[in-house]
């Protein structure tokens, strides 16, 4: 990436969350001064404390050079005061993955941040069109959804979903952010679910339901996932790296947009009452 391009330009990241958090550090590995907020302090230190360690082990395997990583992480400054935006040329929206808080949050972006700065959100099911209907129409030109995957610091996808307002220029401006971050943009109809959650969740779907059939194991069906389809993790270790809770939020979400191919299996519903979703730290599928 050609760092001259993104010297001197102020981004904002909202949500120091998993996602939050990463697409900030590569934003900021970029050459983007990135300005991370969140609602409480408490955020900021799990946030910093993981992309140190993130970062630490990308040098110790050679993906990062030391010098590169200080420099990203002083790049990035953090606050609890969405005003501090005034001065970033693009947000992202990075928030909880519900359409009161993101309509919130974005409001306030859009109150913080001058005319002609660009809105992201990084929603993964919910419609751009319909998140910009509590922007003003004068902003929804400038508003774009763009999908990055978890880990973000790995995943080298991003979704490019633009609304039914959302300019041509606002197109090319998110291509260019996902280019100089790294990433590979492809360009998705603004759906529920867009394109790749879609494929993902029916796979998920099928594969909890040969577990309840005993036709394998958790562990065999992540097996043949990664030596038989070339999948870098198999299903179980994703929804454990992405949490339980948050798939069948998408599948709910899907369920009532497509109806019956995204309903969620018993099993996956029954482990998230039990609280076992997974995520850093909490029992899930594999442990």
């Amino acid at each position: 990436m050609d760092q001259a391009i993104t010297d001197g330009i102020k981004v904002g990241v909202v949500g120091a969350g998993l996602m939050g958090g990463e697409i900030a550090l590569v934003q900021g590995l970029a050459g983007y001064h990135v300005t991370l907020v969140d609602k409480d302090e408490t955020a900021f230190e799990r946030a910093i404390a993981r992309l140190t360690t993130l970062l630490e082990k990308g040098c110790a395997r050679g993906f990062y050079q030391e010098a590169d990583c200080r420099a990203a992480m002083a790049r990035i400054v953090t606050t609890t005061s969405v005003t501090d935006l005034a001065d970033c040329q693009i947000v992202t929206e990075a928030v909880v993955e519900v359409l009161d808080v993101k309509h919130d949050v974005l409001a306030a972006i859009a109150d913080a941040v001058s005319s002609n700065a660009m809105i992201v959100t990084n929603t993964s099911t919910i419609p751009i069109s319909v998140l910009a209907g509590r922007l003003p129409t004068e902003r929804r030109p400038h508003f774009v959804g763009m999908h990055y995957f978890s880990p973000v610091s790995r995943m080298k996808l991003v979704e490019v979903i633009p609304g039914l307002a959302t300019a041509e220029a606002t197109i090319e401006r998110a291509y260019a952010l996902a280019d100089a971050t790294g990433k590979t943009p492809i360009r998705v109809k603004d759906v529920p679910g867009f394109a790749v959650n879609r494929v993902l969740h029916v796979f998920m779907i099928e594969a909890v339901r040969l577990v309840e059939e005993g036709v394998i194991s958790v562990e065999d069906m992540d097996t043949a996932c990664r030596l038989g389809l070339g999948h870098p993790i198999g299903p179980f270790e994703l929804m454990d790296a992405t949490t339980s809770s948050l798939c069948l939020q998408a599948q709910e979400f899907m369920l009532d947009a497509y109806g019956e191919r995204f309903r969620p299996r018993p099993l996956l519903k029954q482990r998230v009452a039990a609280g076992l979703v997974g995520g850093k730290g909490r029992p899930g599928w594999r442990n």
